[in-house]
């Protein structure tokens, strides 16, 4: 079994949050990403003490999509940032913090990350996915050109599922990233 992480989204969980976030940790991925991007810094901060504390009871690491204030007041295990936030970040304000991984769109944006200090990248969409409606995935080929131009993890996102995870491995990816799967799981 290849290495996932899990990345939130509360809008697909149908019943309580929390309770789907434990069962979700119950699962062991390498990682779960506190996405939440609608919510406001202090209902983001409620959240993240909340479900930090379920992935250190369970030993997942949290990664919390940006809010670098909050990664640092909270302790959490990293953060995964846009490509141009991470860009734009200085390296000092990334200094304290455990890891960071960067979603890329690009094998250009892929090594310009890696070569400013991401610990790991997203890369994606892959495969038609129900989160970028229309939208033609890159594919494959992209994601070996990007796994082989970059030394740190890639790990593939976008329409991944059970039957089709070993194939982004086979392209180079360390691991998978998935979101609906893991919301909607009962």
């Amino acid at each position: 079994m290849c290495k996932k992480i899990v990345i939130t989204n509360r809008h697909l969980v149908h019943g309580d949050f929390l309770t789907q976030i434990e069962r979700v940790l119950k699962t062991k991925p390498q990682a779960l990403i506190l996405r939440e991007k609608d919510l406001t810094d202090s209902a983001y901060q409620r959240l993240a003490e909340q479900v930090l504390l379920l992935c250190k009871t369970q030993g997942v690491r949290c990664y919390f999509n940006g809010r670098l204030q909050i990664a640092r007041q909270l302790s959490a295990d990293g953060v995964q940032m846009p490509f141009s936030a991470f860009m734009d970040a200085g390296m000092k304000d990334l200094a304290d913090i455990p890891r960071t991984g960067v979603s890329v769109h690009s094998r250009e944006e892929a090594e310009m990350a890696a070569s400013r200090g991401a610990d790991f990248l997203i890369y994606g969409h892959i495969f038609e996915t129900d989160c970028k409606p229309g939208l033609t995935p890159r594919g494959l080929s992209t994601l070996e050109s990007v796994c082989s131009s970059v030394t740190i993890p890639v790990f593939a996102i976008g329409g991944i599922q059970e039957k089709n995870a070993s194939l982004c491995i086979e392209a180079g990816a360390a691991g998978i990233c998935m979101m609906s799967r893991f919301m909607r799981m009962e």
